[in-house]
């Protein structure tokens, strides 16, 4: 990203800006009314607590599945936008409760919002339960844009937050949003990932941890 584009991003925008997909790029350039249309009707059915199913999708929007995965690819590619679209809204929503503090404790603090926030959502732990191996995949890895857009996003809080050379200069920006993401992931799925009780509370002290807040 270059610098005239970091300074006009915003919590909202900058994670799609680092990491574009063909599907996002129909979504935002308003000349694909058929992708957008499956795509509300997708991410509706999402919101409900339903599985999003191609072929089902394909039915309530009258076309056969050849037009419908022509207009927004294959179902990993739609509900990563899904996903993403859900995630921007909490993360804008995180950012303003916590508009009174600065620093690593505001990313701190925005990040555990976020967490709590997906931990509570139940559609979104419908997901998860119903699609265990999918929404991790998907979620922590690179096989989807969606990890890779929490990572710009969380780089992008530090460095306005905490500069160019955060904690000292010990780490760089990417370094530590990495582990920032890394860390939120672990306690957000702690449940698929260890068997453990995901926690936003336990994800607080870390994050504080990490960036210094008590020290």
């Amino acid at each position: 990203m270059t610098s005239t584009a970091a300074a006009s991003a915003t919590i909202a925008t900058v994670g799609s800006d680092a990491a574009p997909s063909w599907l996002s790029e129909r979504l935002a350039d308003g000349s694909h009314p058929d992708a957008r249309r499956a795509f509300n009707v997708a991410r509706d059915t999402f919101i409900a607590g339903r599985r999003i199913d191609m072929g089902s999708l394909a039915l309530s929007l009258g076309v056969d599945r050849t037009s419908l995965f022509r207009w927004v690819g294959n179902r990993d590619a739609l509900l990563s936008e899904v996903l993403w679209s859900l995630a921007v809204p909490t993360l804008v929503q995180a950012e303003h409760a916590n508009a009174d503090t600065t620093g690593g404790e505001r990313v701190a603090d925005i990040l555990t919002h976020f967490v709590d926030d997906l931990i509570t959502a139940e559609y979104f732990r419908q997901f998860i339960r119903r699609e265990p191996t999918r929404a991790l995949r998907m979620l922590t890895t690179k096989e989807s844009p969606i990890q890779r857009r929490y990572v710009a996003t969380t780089e992008w809080l530090v460095r306005r937050e905490l500069g160019d050379a955060p904690l000292d200069g010990a780490i760089d920006p990417a370094g530590l949003a990495y582990l920032l993401v890394r860390m939120s992931e672990s306690f957000t799925y702690a449940d698929l990932i260890s068997g453990d009780q995901p926690s936003s509370v336990r994800a607080r002290v870390a994050f504080r941890l990490l960036l210094r807040v008590d020290a």
